[in-house]
């Protein structure tokens, strides 16, 4: 597939990254010093250039391109070169944006713009903050099968009660699958008596209610079920969408916002979240509202600085469980070696909702895990899929590489993977796979 990705940053380049082996990629940045320099990095193709100049997009080849993916930070820039590139020719394209308005006008007709998938990041953060706020003890939360199956992966505290465990004691759930293990930087792949250690990542899939049991069983001191004290610092797009999503599921957040006109726009727009104007870097505030009391502190200001600040006060006056919006790639580890539990990088979240269109049409949806080491993919079973009439088992002996099966769907119900499940056309497969072998994977299925 030949792809044209606009925009070097962080997003760019890590959708870059995902498809350098497989596919003939050419980027394109206006910043020439950045185009040589990732020219290098990740032996693609690139061009120095404005991205919505139809001879830029030519030199490019756009008339044989089957992908154009508008990633820049500027909205209206990929907007346009999205557009451009369906005046030139007609390959599939996707634009990065951060504004909501935009997204709702596209899915009017899911036409506008010369777009035919549109990626708010905004949005795309505050979901992923609300699924990690209904699961508390976990990391990363993702939906699969249309939200009947789950995958989430838990940090294992000193203490916990599956620490010191086996793989088969930890796992006392019908519907529950041990997918993977990160430990010190490298993937396991779990048996039955591999032990789990405090300080593994693990990852989990199965149905909503046993990762919730599960949840419960590794963190029992949290909340079981959805958070019902939650703070959110900062007015910001994402701290807007966040209390608006959490108020849908019936909940009252309370938000902090300094500047006095976006407070009382919140307060109109927001009717069960209470709006404290105020600014949250004053810790005799912050003690007086209790906000070390709350069962989440989610920081969405508008800056990583001010994030980091407010989650170290709140980390200070003894808040247990923080969610920082990081948008640096680079700072998302500094917030994690300080003890904030979880760090939310839009950029990052943008790169990976983009990255299942990239698995040429099969992967129905994409989690990408650990820096890309590994990837938990949706798969739909077709009739000339090599898999079709086959026990998990017979599959698994054939393939050389770290995969597992978390769950099977058919008919829209959820089927417990076993050895001896027998995979029929129409299944929809949640796929625990290594990055490396994602596109051998895909051409099986």
């Amino acid at each position: 597939m030949h792809v044209v990705i606009i925009g070097a940053g962080e997003v760019g380049t890590s959708i870059a990254g995902s498809l350098a082996q497989s596919h003939d990629v050419v980027v394109i940045d206006i910043d020439s010093e950045r185009a040589d320099q990732l020219k290098y990095e990740l032996d693609v193709m690139t061009l120095a250039g404005d991205g919505t100049a139809s001879s830029t997009l030519q030199q490019a080849g756009i008339e044989e391109t089957d992908m154009v993916i508008a990633s820049t930070d500027d909205d209206r820039t990929n907007l346009v070169a999205c557009e451009t590139a369906k005046t030139l020719a007609s390959p599939f394209t996707i634009a990065r944006v951060k504004s909501v308005e935009y997204l709702r006008t596209w899915e009017i007709t899911e036409k506008a713009f010369g777009v035919d998938f549109m990626v708010c990041s905004d949005l795309l953060s505050a979901e992923n903050i609300v699924r990690i706020v209904g699961l508390p003890a976990a990391i990363d939360v993702d939906p699969f099968a249309g939200g009947c199956v789950q995958m989430a992966e838990f940090e294992v505290m000193e203490g916990s009660p599956v620490a010191g465990q086996t793989v088969a004691e930890a796992d006392r759930f019908e519907s529950l699958t041990f997918a993977g293990v990160f430990r010190d930087g490298e993937l396991i792949l779990p048996r039955g008596d591999t032990l789990i250690e405090a300080g593994d990542r693990t990852v989990v899939i199965g149905s909503p209610e046993s990762v919730q049991d599960f949840a419960t069983d590794i963190a029992p001191e949290t909340t079981p079920g959805a958070a019902d004290e939650i703070v959110i610092i900062g007015g910001s797009e994402i701290g807007y969408h966040t209390a608006r999503l959490l108020e849908n599921r019936g909940l009252k957040p309370r938000l902090i916002e300094r500047d006095p006109e976006r407070a009382r726009q919140l307060a109109e727009e927001l009717p069960n979240t209470l709006v404290m104007e105020h600014d949250a870097t004053d810790t005799e505030f912050l003690a007086r509202e209790h906000v070390d009391e709350a069962d989440i502190v989610v920081a969405a200001l508008d800056s990583d600085e001010k994030n980091l600040l407010v989650s170290m006060l709140a980390k200070r006056i003894g808040t247990d469980r923080i969610v920082a919006v990081v948008d640096s790639g680079d700072y998302v580890s500094l917030f994690e070696e300080i003890g904030i539990d979880i760090a939310i990088n839009p950029r990052q979240v943008t790169a990976e909702e983009i990255t299942r269109f990239t698995h040429e049409g099969v992967a129905e949806n994409v989690a990408v895990l650990e820096d890309d080491q590994a990837e938990v993919l949706e798969l739909e079973l077709t009739d000339s899929s090599d898999f079709i009439g086959r026990t998990i088992q017979d599959i698994a002996g054939d393939i050389d590489a770290d995969l597992v099966i978390g769950a099977v769907t058919r008919n829209r119900e959820l089927v417990t993977p076993r050895g001896d499940t027998v995979l029929e056309a129409g299944d929809h497969l949640i796929v625990f796979v290594e990055s490396s072998f994602i596109d051998e994977l895909t051409s099986m299925v």
